[in-house]
């Protein structure tokens, strides 16, 4: 099944999470992994309509399709997880990036409180917080090795670390850096 979806767009969690519901009569795990952000672009620079889209999509929509998910999960009594995508951005917080760093910090922060909510309902809510990933969100620097970044299977393979992990454990934040720093040079 495909189904694209404009996260940016208000009803866009709902149909989501209905279109999904629809299609396999139950919810049991929840990725959020959409992500938007314009190329660097200073703050004094970013236009309105970038503003909103990023936190749309990096923080709205994930609270929204969580809200969602969680709804239909405890309704299910059986073991489910949420699991947001962040980034180290949120935490190094580099120049040009202000607005995406504040949606996936607010993201880190809604993990840890809404995990403080839904622990007892046998929802996992987790945050995994990977440094630099190899995808075509990255712009290409001829200063920037791309076979050090960490690569989509290595966020994936975290995210089953949260979906596998024993019944009554959860890890709430998982930071994923690459062994070696593939940043080292550029500016």
């Amino acid at each position: 099944m495909i189904v694209l979806i404009d996260l940016a767009q208000e009803d866009a969690p709902d149909c989501l999470i209905e279109t999904a519901y629809e299609h396999f009569g139950r919810l049991d795990v929840l990725v959020n992994n959409a992500g938007w952000a314009p190329a660097r672009t200073p703050l004094i620079k970013l236009g309105g309509n970038d503003q909103d889209r990023i936190l749309a999509v990096n923080l709205r929509a994930p609270i929204a399709l969580a809200r969602l998910a969680a709804t239909r999960m405890a309704a299910q009594e059986s073991g489910s997880a949420i699991v947001n995508i962040a980034s180290t951005t949120a935490r190094r917080m580099p120049s040009g990036e202000a607005v995406y760093a504040a949606g996936k910090a607010g993201l880190i922060a809604f993990t840890h409180a809404a995990f403080a909510e839904l622990r007892d309902r046998g929802i996992k809510l987790s945050v995994i917080i990977p440094g630099l990933v190899d995808t075509s969100l990255i712009p290409h620097n001829k200063r920037l090795d791309r076979s050090l970044m960490l690569r989509p299977e290595d966020v994936a393979t975290a995210v089953m670390m949260v979906v596998n992990a024993p019944a009554g454990v959860c890890p709430v934040e998982i930071v994923l850096e690459p062994q070696r720093d593939p940043m080292r040079g550029v500016n």
